[in-house]
């Protein structure tokens, strides 16, 4: 946030596409997935990618259907295992500060933590099969979780010109590749928010993709949607990533309008 491969591929493959697993095989599957998401950060190479983040915001009375804020156009550099941001374009033109200096609603992350969390044994996270669905002609199974007391999962908000933060429990879904055990989709929700926070909810989705850089196939986010609401409104990002390429010491870096 166990490696399992030849027999339980078979017995996977044995099954038929509406049938609940066995309970044994449900554990087998994440098991799997588990290993592979504790290879995935080592898996990774250094790479640079654009990401095209549309804020929006508005009252509760809106719902979420508000205004567009801005558009974001950020540089992502993964070096050594961690990624880091830099603001390029606000709304098409030349930003003018850094990313930390930005208000409103951001976030990261996305390529390994988050997800390395959830199955990491020091979460102690509880899952339970929900259903399959076919994606793209791939059986997929969909296991809800839920992680609690032993979550590290950190909220932050400014409340009266303060930066209020606090590790909260959190719930979700995970839609898995039955023959890799690769995670495809993946939800997160906040539990229990403490008062002083001033939040009512924190919701994220985030959809992985095979990306190309340079020849090998990587399974890289494509799409994140984080929604947060306060006690009088809501924010909304949506973020697009592309322009993944690998990173090199003479790496050359252009940035065009945003699109």
């Amino acid at each position: 946030m166990k490696t399992i491969v030849g027999a339980t591929l078979l017995a996977w493959a044995s099954l038929a596409w509406g049938q609940r697993p066995a309970d044994k095989d449900t554990a087998a599957l994440l098991a799997r997935t588990r290993q592979k998401a504790r290879e995935y950060t080592q898996s990774l190479p250094d790479f640079l990618a654009t990401e095209l983040i549309h804020r929006y915001a508005g009252s509760l009375e809106d719902g979420f259907g508000g205004h567009p804020v801005d558009t974001l156009t950020v540089h992502l550099r993964y070096f050594q295992h961690k990624e880091e941001h830099k603001l390029v374009l606000i709304d098409g033109k030349p930003a003018d500060r850094s990313f930390e200096t930005l208000e409103g609603t951001l976030g990261s992350g996305e390529f390994e933590t988050t997800l390395g969390a959830i199955f990491d044994p020091a979460s102690e996270t509880a899952f339970h099969w929900k259903s399959w669905k076919t994606v793209h002609g791939r059986r997929i199974g969909v296991v809800d979780y839920e992680v609690g007391p032993h979550s590290r999962y950190h909220l932050r908000s400014l409340v009266d010109g303060r930066t209020m933060g606090a590790n909260v429990g959190y719930h979700g879904l995970l839609e898995i590749d039955a023959e890799t055990g690769e995670v495809l989709h993946f939800e997160y929700g906040a539990d229990h928010i403490p008062e002083a926070l001033h939040l009512r909810s924190a919701d994220t989705t985030v959809d992985y993709t095979f990306f190309d850089i340079g020849g090998t196939k990587y399974l890289l986010p494509s799409r994140c949607r984080a929604d947060m609401s306060s006690l009088d409104g809501w924010a909304r990002n949506v973020i697009d990533f592309r322009e993944y390429r690998k990173f090199a010491a003479d790496s050359s870096i252009e940035f065009g309008p945003a699109k």
